[in-house]
């Protein structure tokens, strides 16, 4: 997994994220809210680890996984932990950017984790050697890809689709950008943004918050079961 991408518009911050998982995979319990480490915490869960993809706090701090850093690894025998409960540990933390910075993660499979706290957007990434931090603009737009799925030329290539499709938008808004993760390259089943390949591996879900000021509107829709789950709420 995945595709993830960033755009704050009119006042809106708006993160969506397929999930790209192999079909073996039982299904996802649709986001619930959790209690985790006493922190309420809504995701959709992964019930063969228990982790999650994307989570979201009472005061709208949003953290999303995808699987690989920069470049496609090796894969080990076994790990150590699911990289979907080292997105719990963080999220559930009292500062997640903080939390970042001290966590271990000796014998965790390479990550990319984009978080979205206090109004400042990082991307945090581990590559099997060390992690790294980077901020980034939230006036601009952004997209990721997953390296375990997508080579550097395809990434290059969906990003540029991104911009493509936001130059001829001044403005954009989610029921947009949802179309764009949904529909983008649809014949296009190995590298489009809604995936199948062979069956194996597909795009199971996608997942997006908005953010406008204390009003948090977090949609999940399943591919698969074509079943939707909305969730509002105001930041406390």
């Amino acid at each position: 997994m995945c595709t993830v991408s960033f755009v704050f518009s009119n006042g809106k911050a708006i993160l969506t994220h397929n999930r790209d998982e192999k079909t073996a995979r039982p299904n996802a319990i649709e986001p619930k809210s959790y209690l985790v480490n006493n922190k309420n915490i809504i995701f959709p869960k992964d019930p063969k680890a228990g982790g999650t993809w994307y989570a979201i706090t009472e005061d709208a701090t949003v953290l999303v996984l995808l699987n690989g850093a920069d470049e496609k690894h090796q894969l080990k025998p076994s790990y150590r932990k699911s990289r979907g409960l080292i997105v719990l540990d963080v999220i559930s933390s009292d500062s997640p950017i903080e939390a970042w910075k001290s966590i271990d993660l000796s014998n965790i499979e390479p990550f990319t984790l984009v978080l979205f706290q206090d109004s400042k957007l990082y991307q945090l990434r581990w590559n099997e050697i060390e992690k790294s931090t980077i901020s980034l603009d939230v006036t601009q737009n952004h997209i990721w890809s997953s390296s375990t799925l997508y080579p550097k030329d395809v990434r290059d290539k969906r990003a540029n689709w991104f911009h493509t499709f936001l130059d001829t938008k001044p403005e954009v808004d989610a029921t947009e950008m949802f179309n764009f993760h949904r529909y983008t390259e649809g014949e296009n089943l190995e590298n489009g943004l809604v995936i199948n390949r062979n069956d194996f591996m597909k795009t199971l879900s996608i997942t997006q918050t908005v953010i406008e000021k204390n009003k948090v509107v977090l949609s999940h829709y399943d591919l698969q079961q074509q079943k939707d789950f909305t969730n509002t709420f105001i930041t406390i």
